[in-house]
């Protein structure tokens, strides 16, 4: 007799965002001073507040001390003028906190759909 699958009970939803957003910061390294830096404006921006929305779900409110400040910091439309030495090690922490909310943020799966 076999048993049905178990459902998980939470999904890693905030993974993908995390881990992108990780890495764009890091080849946003090459790219500050340019033009192109704002491409990796957006992407940050975007990124921090999609996982904004999965640490708010899972009810890890924490990580929004976090990743608000990266999207403020990273937007593109009001932008905010930091010294090149700044911004590259804010760029450092910024990528460690994205890889942490990717590794720690798991949103409760909801069965009843």
């Amino acid at each position: 007799m076999t048993r049905p699958a178990a459902r998980p009970e939470f999904s890693r939803s905030a993974l993908v965002p995390g881990f992108l957003g990780a890495i764009v910061l890091i080849a946003g390294f090459a790219l500050i001073g340019t033009e192109w830096y704002l491409y990796v404006q957006y992407a940050v921006s975007i990124l921090a507040l999609i996982l904004c929305v999965f640490a708010g779900q899972a009810k890890q409110w924490w990580w929004l001390a976090g990743l608000l400040p990266i999207a403020v910091i990273w937007n593109p439309v009001w932008p905010i003028t930091l010294a090149d030495l700044v911004l590259r090690g804010l760029e450092l922490v910024a990528a460690v906190v994205f890889v942490g909310a990717a590794i720690v943020i798991k949103v409760p799966v909801d069965h009843r759909r």
